[in-house]
């Protein structure tokens, strides 16, 4: 399994920190948020030899030609180390933010990979469909980089495995991804688990917060419905939170379900975290 870090973005200078900080671990990813920094152009700041990953880039406000051109400029740019992760994201944001009609987001995003994921490979794409027409190609002199979707429902689990190389999930637990990421997608896809982790001798108190911080996640529908599918009673459960050998264990637990990429967020300090995780990460060495 494979160690990632989900690196926020507040400021350039910071962003390169934590990742400096970061430097041992296998990859390293941001989000685009809305009204936030741009993920893709983020990413072109950071050197070294790591994975560098979006997780998740929004669909709904970029045309697949011309996010197919940029995660291309940015795999040229990185010598061929982008993985491009992708996601509808929700109606609240795309509609209420922005405007634009969330409507169908699984036929969506199946419709978006048939156009993107030839484009990627340099093919000349003809297409009229119902949501893109499109007569391009691109002539960027760059190998096709592996997409990854934000996959939860059923719907979106089939399209995932149909059309990309894997999920990128958050606000699971282990047996989630045992008991219904892996049997949908199917043997040789990825399945990167988003975590956030708190290294405390006081986990009660960090869940607590946690719970506090992040009570906005049960207004998504999509994150409600798999917490609730995982008997989660909230995001708090989630939270990976104790001593390091709490987080070794869970670290192991995810390996042994079937994760194929841990992407760890810090919950609190995350020099702490990132020696604690790689830690964890080297006793599933043989």
């Amino acid at each position: 399994m494979r160690i990632g870090i989900d690196l926020s973005f507040s400021t350039p200078e910071q962003f390169r920190a934590d990742a400096a900080i970061a430097k041992d671990v296998d990859s390293l990813w941001t989000y685009q948020a809305t009204g936030g920094w741009d993920a893709l152009l983020a990413l072109t700041t950071l050197g070294g030899t790591q994975e560098l990953g979006t997780a998740v880039v929004p669909t709904y406000p970029r045309h697949p030609a011309v996010l197919a051109g940029e995660a291309l400029t940015l795999q040229a740019l990185t010598g061929g180390r982008f993985t491009l992760g992708i996601g509808p994201s929700h109606e609240s944001l795309m509609t209420g933010q922005y405007g634009i009609p969330y409507t169908a987001p699984a036929r969506h995003t199946r419709e978006y990979l048939e156009v993107l994921r030839p484009l990627l490979r340099g093919e000349h794409v003809k297409h009229a469909g119902e949501f893109f027409t499109v007569d391009t190609a691109l002539t960027i002199p760059a190998d096709p980089p592996p997409v990854l979707i934000a996959a939860l429902g059923p719907r979106m689990l089939e399209v995932a495995r149909d059309l990309a190389d894997g999920t990128i999930a958050t606000w699971i637990r282990p047996d989630t991804v045992s008991d219904y990421l892996v049997p949908r997608l199917g043997d040789g896809a990825r399945v990167a688990a988003g975590v956030m982790v708190a290294v405390t001798n006081d986990p009660d108190g960090a869940r607590e917060q946690f719970a506090r911080q992040f009570e906005f996640v049960n207004s998504f529908p999509a994150y409600r419905a798999v917490l609730e599918r995982d008997g989660s009673s909230g995001p708090a459960d989630t939270l990976v939170a104790g001593p390091e050998e709490v987080v070794h264990r869970e670290i192991r637990r995810f390996a042994d379900a079937g994760t194929t990429d841990l992407l760890v967020a810090p919950y609190g300090d995350l020099r702490r975290m990132v020696d604690v995780v790689t830690a964890g990460a080297r006793m599933l060495e043989p």
